[in-house]
C-alpha cells in the first residue's frame, strides 16, 4: 500500500500517538481552501507591512521636524546671547568722536561689528523694521508715545533698540516709541 505525501505528513504530525491518519487526512482542506487561507494571510501580512512602513515614515517626519525645531531654538538662544554684544558695538561706534573715526583701532572695531552682522545674516537672522511701520505688538515693544507730524497714530516714530527675528519667530522685539 502506497502512502501519499499528505498522509505521511499527518502520520509524522500525529507522532504515532494512536490518531488515525486517515481521519486526519479527511479533515485537511481542499487546495482552494488552502489557497484562500494563504491569500488571506498574505493580505494580513501585506497590510501589517504597509502599516509598519507608514508608521516608520511618520516617525521619520516627526524626528526631522523635531530636529529642525531644535536647531531653530538653539540658533535663537545663541543669537539672543550675542545681541547685547552687537548693541554694545553699535553704542561704542556711535560714541566715537568725528576726528577719531579714521583711527585704525576704531576701524578694527567697526570691522568686527560688520563681521558679527554678516554672521547673523548667514544665519538668516533679520532686523525687524520699525520706524515708519505700523506698531505690531508681536514684533515691537512700545516704551513711550511721542507726538509726530510725520507719522499717523499707531505708527512707530523712533527705535531705541533694534529687534531681530529668525523666520517668523521673534528673537527680540524692537523697543520703540509710537505716535499717539
Amino acid at each position: 500500500m502506497t502512502v501519499s505525501n499528505n498522509e505521511q505528513e499527518w502520520e509524522e504530525v500525529a507522532g504515532g500517538n494512536g490518531v488515525d491518519t486517515a481521519t486526519m487526512a479527511g479533515e485537511t482542506q481542499s487546495l482552494e481552501e488552502q489557497l484562500a487561507v494563504a491569500q488571506a494571510e498574505a493580505a494580513r501580512n501585506l497590510d501589517g507591512w504597509q502599516r509598519s512602513q507608514a508608521e516608520f515614515a511618520n516617525a521619520r517626519k516627526r524626528f526631522d521636524k523635531q530636529r529642525a525645531e531644535t536647531f531653530v531654538t538653539a540658533t535663537i538662544d545663541l543669537v539672543g546671547k550675542l545681541l547685547p554684544l552687537i548693541d554694545d558695538f553699535e553704542r561704542a561706534l556711535d560714541s566715537v568722536p568725528a576726528i577719531e573715526k579714521n583711527d585704525p583701532w576704531v576701524t578694527g572695531v567697526a570691522l568686527v561689528y560688520r563681521k558679527m552682522l554678516s554672521v547673523l545674516d548667514e544665519m538668516n537672522v533679520q532686523v525687524i523694521p520699525s520706524v515708519g511701520e505700523p506698531f505690531d505688538p508681536n514684533q515691537h515693544e512700545a516704551l513711550s508715545q511721542e507726538p509726530s507730524d510725520e507719522h499717523q497714530s499707531g505708527v512707530v516714530v523712533r527705535e531705541m533698540r533694534r529687534g531681530y527675528r529668525l523666520g517668523d519667530r521673534v528673537i527680540r522685539p524692537a523697543l520703540v516709541s509710537v505716535a499717539p
